[in-house]
């Protein structure tokens, strides 16, 4: 399940003050009140019910959200890109003391209701208490709603073993991707890209891998790219991956060797994980050995494909040793959830 896809639509300050102001009226309806003691429990009882739907809706909507300082480093870095992970912080600490005050109010008006004369008026006087307290925070609900409606659109990308595809379009990349995973790899909406991110999975030896191929992002030059769409490629080195960059030596893709070089040596320059070079293509006869490369493979005949997966598995095998015997530099987060 996508990490955001438990948020709910977060509702507007007015939606939420219509519905917790008629829940309360419609606790009383049909009630006779008779009395100055009936009167006051009913006028305490529209206050509660009205502040308890208040604080169990905006209770909820801090729940929904994930703690960010849980969430997996890809996901956090894409969640600050997008919307700002600061601003997220702060929305939810407005709700959730909006929730803590409005129970505070309402309790503080029961007791002014049993002092009073008639509790009629200070029901009233505590329902415009209440209702302030919301619209106070209606541009946090409507950010964390618009932002709710941003998040539920990033791919469902595990925390796993990660393949990562590079290389210009057309060099066969997404025929790999289906070659290894045995089926049609499901395409998920990417923020970043217009075709979205094509995410395969496999399994070898009881362990699953994920292959993700990313359009738009890590088949062009860095040059051509925007501030945010470099922001999304930092990102991807979150992911526990490691990265193989498919060249076309027969360039029947449309792109030269020595372009599809300079990329190589920009996703060198660009990465910090482990790369590995293959040449697609091998069937065919326009086709070139190349020093750059370090297998051969065609997505056709199924050439060479075995030898790569082998490879790519011991990548990750070794990224996982290194890192395991590598101390932590990490310090402890101070900062708390919410």
């Amino acid at each position: 399940m996508m990490i955001f896809e438990k948020i709910h639509t977060v509702p507007t300050s007015e939606e939420l003050t219509n519905k917790a102001f008629k829940r309360a009226a419609r606790a009383m309806s049909g009630k006779t009140i008779e009395g100055r003691e009936s009167r006051l429990r009913a006028n305490e009882s529209m206050v509660l019910t009205a502040a308890n739907i208040f604080t169990d809706n905006l209770a909820n909507i801090v729940r929904r959200f994930p703690s960010f300082e849980q969430l997996p480093r890809f996901y956090y870095e894409l969640t600050d890109i997008l919307v700002g992970v600061e601003k997220l912080k702060m929305s939810l600490a407005s709700v959730d003391w909006a929730s803590r005050k409005i129970h505070e109010v309402a309790r503080s008006y029961v007791g002014k209701m049993r002092d009073a004369d008639t509790p009629d008026p200070v029901r009233k006087e505590a329902f415009g208490r209440l209702a302030s307290i919301i619209k106070s925070i209606n541009k946090d609900l409507l950010f964390l709603n618009e932002a709710r409606n941003i998040l539920r659109k990033l791919p469902d990308v595990q925390d796993e073993p990660t393949i990562v595809i590079a290389g210009y379009p057309n060099v066969g990349k997404s025929s790999f991707v289906s070659k290894i995973t045995g089926a049609s790899p499901e395409i998920a909406p990417y923020p970043f890209t217009t075709k979205g991110v094509t995410i395969g999975h496999f399994i070898r030896d009881g362990i699953r891998y994920q292959v993700m191929d990313t359009p738009g992002l890590l088949d062009r030059p860095m040059a051509e790219r925007n501030d945010i769409e470099r922001q999304a490629i930092t990102a991807i080195h979150f992911l526990d991956a490691v990265v193989m960059f498919i060249m076309d030596p027969s360039e029947s893709c449309g792109y030269e060797i020595e372009d599809q070089k300079r990329l190589l040596a920009e996703i060198r320059e660009n990465f910090d994980l482990p790369l590995l070079v293959v040449a697609n293509k091998a069937d065919r006869p326009e086709f070139r050995k190349m020093d750059e490369i370090e297998l051969n493979i065609s997505t056709i005949t199924g050439e060479g494909i075995e030898e790569v997966m082998d490879r790519l598995l011991e990548m990750i095998e070794e990224k996982r040793l290194r890192a395991s015997e590598e101390p932590s530099t990490e310090e402890p987060d101070e900062e708390s959830t919410l």
